[in-house]
């Protein structure tokens, strides 16, 4: 609702922190001028520049400075955190790779602790800057909400998570209608609404009940405008839609979806593709190229030809696409109809140590770098068991409406292995849709640390 003063507001802060990092580092190298070689300046210049792109390239990625973010100072601060060691990390590896062996160890330390120490007291005045502009009477409206009910306390809710210069007032209701304590007081009844309005100078009138509940909305919302306060409608769309639906607007035209889904945002999906592609190359260069004909001649040696497996599994939008994996099992006709259980006979040894491992899952990194599979997405099910699910999970083909991936959020939650009951498909597909719905680039890479580190632990669904 404030979106031009949060466009303002984000831009100040990528300045702010700007001007701390190129303040600090020229302040660094005033001080540390005596360490600094005359014949080094070029290195400096490329840290110095190399730090800049890093930290703007990690906000952007982890959205250090989305809405949702910067209007939540713990939020804020939180995520600043995390993508400063992220900054850290990366500038490490910068140092080491690139052997910048010019560069004072002092400055390098000097200029990242005091960066460090400038983004806090960054943080800490854009919270001077929040409760400045929340407390001036030219910039905080004023609002009362006309009705209590479930959609009311739920604007209630957003204005206090996102309203930057709203305070709410109350709510106007009849008694009759009230039958708990609210977290504001009830002014007055209906009738009275535009007396208590003007008495306790109302900028804004937001009524959750619509004309075609009470008619006299239509009168109340003329009058309201004849005393230049502002009337708006929230309508309940449970009167029409038993669920939540997401809305956005193309254009002037309002769109109701049942779900939010960031990767259908363009953007987004550039910044997933562009991390399977630079995770997946480098898996198949330094990983697979001499890591594939180790086991293959394990493999071999057990049970002969062939090493890989490909098997036909629904990938995006129910395309069906070969899944490659190395081989496992002996060759047997219900491998594309029968799933593998514990203790199954036809896994052969060296097959167990690749399953327990997920070993046998790596030449699925083929599969994410041509694009018919992601690093993290919902694990794709043989076409038969595709079929079989959707009949029995009814959002079950949602799951398809983005790359299948080699990990996924279900399997990190315990939801991975042999499928022996509808319960556990229902909570696969659960997990999987949350996924869909609350992707970020920082949540993939979540999954992807928290698959290696259970492979390390070992998982008992793992067979």
């Amino acid at each position: 609702m404030n979106k031009q003063f949060e466009r303002y507001l984000k831009m100040t802060l990528v300045v702010l922190d700007l001007i701390v990092l190129n303040l600090l580092y020229f302040l660094c190298h005033a001080i540390l001028s005596k360490h600094i070689s005359s014949f080094s300046k070029d290195a400096y210049t490329l840290y110095w520049t190399i730090s800049i792109a890093l930290w703007l390239l990690l906000s952007f990625l982890f959205r250090t400075y989305a809405s949702k973010i910067i209007l939540n100072f713990e939020h804020f601060t939180k995520r600043t955190i995390q993508v400063y060691l992220l900054w850290i990390i990366f500038l490490m590896f910068y140092l080491f790779f690139f052997r910048e062996l010019k560069i004072s160890r002092i400055f390098i330390v000097s200029t990242i602790a005091s960066f460090g120490l400038g983004l806090l007291a960054n943080r800490f005045l854009y919270l001077g800057i929040n409760k400045y502009f929340s407390t001036r009477d030219y910039i905080v409206k004023k609002v009362i909400i006309l009705g209590y009910n479930d959609t009311a306390k739920k604007l209630a809710k957003y204005f206090e998570e996102d309203g930057l210069n709203t305070q709410i007032v109350g709510y106007i209701e009849n008694e009759d209608n009230i039958h708990e304590l609210s977290n504001y007081p009830v002014l007055a009844d209906i009738r009275n609404t535009l007396e208590v309005a003007k008495k306790m100078d109302i900028q804004e009138i937001f009524s959750t009940i619509t004309p075609e509940e009470n008619r006299d909305i239509y009168q109340l919302m003329q009058q309201s405008e004849r005393e230049c306060i502002r009337f708006k409608i929230v309508p309940n769309l449970s009167l029409f839609i038993t669920r939540e639906v997401h809305i956005e607007y193309f254009g002037e035209l309002p769109i109701l979806s049942l779900r939010t889904e960031p990767l259908d945002d363009v953007g987004n999906r550039i910044k997933k593709r562009a991390l399977d592609i630079v995770v997946s190359l480098f898996t198949i260069i330094f990983i697979l190229s001499w890591l594939m004909p180790l086991l293959g001649l394990l493999i071999f040696l057990e049970s002969g030809f062939p090493i890989f497996f490909k098997q036909l599994r629904t990938g995006k939008d129910k395309k069906p696409f070969y899944c490659w994996k190395l081989r496992s099992m002996k060759s047997n006709k219900d491998a594309n109809l029968k799933q593998a259980t514990q203790n199954d006979s036809r896994i052969t040894k060296i097959g167990k140590i690749l399953r327990k491992t997920s070993l046998d899952e790596f030449p699925q990194f083929i599969n994410v770098f041509r694009g018919e599979m992601s690093l993290v997405g919902p694990r794709p099910h043989m076409v038969k068991h595709t079929s079989d699910y959707s009949e029995i999970v009814d959002e079950y083909m949602i799951r398809q409406f983005i790359k299948p991936g080699i990990t996924g959020w279900a399997q990190i939650n315990g939801y991975r292995g042999e499928i022996s009951n509808p319960e556990q498909i229902q909570m696969r597909v659960n997990k999987d849709i949350w996924y869909l719905e609350n992707w970020t680039l920082w949540l993939d890479i979540q999954i992807l640390f928290l698959t290696v580190y259970f492979i390390f632990k070992g998982d008992e669904n793992a067979y």
